[in-house]
């Protein structure tokens, strides 16, 4: 446990203090489609009527300064301008809160009907991001004593403090009645986030994914209660390189998923949804380097979907799944 623990804090300590030139990386959720707006800001007014999201995660938990990652969001389709709005607020703590990350957005999205079965949506994000590190909470080797342990005082200037800066993000959708497929670039100007002198630059991230939602009763996609959706999502920042697969089988209100992270991890889900709310748990099984010593990590959603006046004539909601 030792040995994890202090391979946690030396890279926590190489992005904050090493190189004057080193890269960040955007937290990342398992539940993509439960979290639709951190994944695409095209997603934004999908649902049409009010769409409240929450998620938390915990990474990591059995090592000494998880990551534990909490977001808000909310949006709606606006007739008054032709298309759809979303907040987000997203808070991020490293090393139990001494590196944390807080970033609003705002997000607006343009749908447009390309024929009578397909849509385009389209989704411009600007954000603004305040990351921060608490220098009190740290130590240093010249603070330990061979016998008594930490009593010393370090000798390292203090150095950290924090930094805000805004950043821009596109997304574009599509999608039928059974399948969709989409596609995001953050961080497009790639905005300066060191914490020290020199440049540490949030590198562009880009996401691309697609599934489809398919009955296997028998009956129509209108009025099936069990279908099978499989997807897969790639994501790309820097030399970090994700690559997901899975599938996820519906019944009535319980939801059941599984994927697998390559070279990272199996997930295992399981989510009750209604016409006014959805809640999901998710498990991420480490198989990666760091084993099982880790702890996994664990992920909930909640989803409360509101009502409004109907419109569906004249509007195309997106059939994918809930997490």
């Amino acid at each position: 446990m030792k040995k994890y623990a202090l391979i946690a804090l030396l890279a926590l300590g190489a992005c904050m203090l090493g190189s004057e030139n080193v890269q960040g990386q955007d937290p990342q959720f398992t539940q993509f489609y439960a979290n639709p707006l951190y994944l695409n800001p095209a997603f934004a007014g999908t649902a049409r009527c009010p769409r409240f999201v929450m998620s938390y995660r915990n990474q990591w938990p059995s090592l000494p300064g998880s990551f534990v990652t909490y977001s808000a969001s909310y949006d709606q389709h606006v007739s008054a301008i032709s298309g759809g709005i979303g907040f987000i607020a997203m808070r991020d703590e490293a090393g139990q809160g001494v590196l944390s990350t807080t970033g609003f957005s705002g997000i607006y999205s343009y749908q447009r009907a390309v024929s009578r079965k397909f849509s385009l949506k389209f989704g411009l994000q600007a954000s603004y991001t305040q990351k921060a590190l608490d220098w009190s909470r740290l130590t240093f080797g010249d603070q330990i004593d061979s016998r008594r342990g930490f009593i010393f005082q370090t000798q390292e200037t203090e150095r950290g403090g924090s930094v805000g800066f805004f950043d821009a993000s596109a997304g574009i959708l599509g999608f039928s009645d059974d399948f969709y497929f989409g596609g995001a670039v953050h961080h497009i100007n790639e905005p300066n986030e060191s914490l020290i002198l020199g440049v540490s630059r949030l590198p562009m991230k880009f996401t691309g994914h697609a599934g489809a939602v398919l009955p296997i009763d028998g009956k129509s996609r209108s009025q099936s209660e069990a279908t099978i959706s499989p997807n897969i999502l790639f994501q790309r920042q820097a030399d970090f390189q994700q690559i997901n697969l899975g599938v996820y089988l519906t019944k009535g209100p319980l939801v059941v998923g599984t994927w697998y992270r390559f070279e990272d991890s199996f997930i295992a889900l399981l989510g009750v949804q209604t016409d006014l709310f959805k809640v999901g748990y998710s498990y991420d099984l480490t198989t990666s380097q760091l084993t099982t010593q880790t702890g996994g990590s664990h992920e909930v959603s909640l989803t409360f979907q509101m009502q409004c006046r109907d419109r569906r004539g004249r509007f195309r909601t997106i059939s994918c799944p809930s997490f």
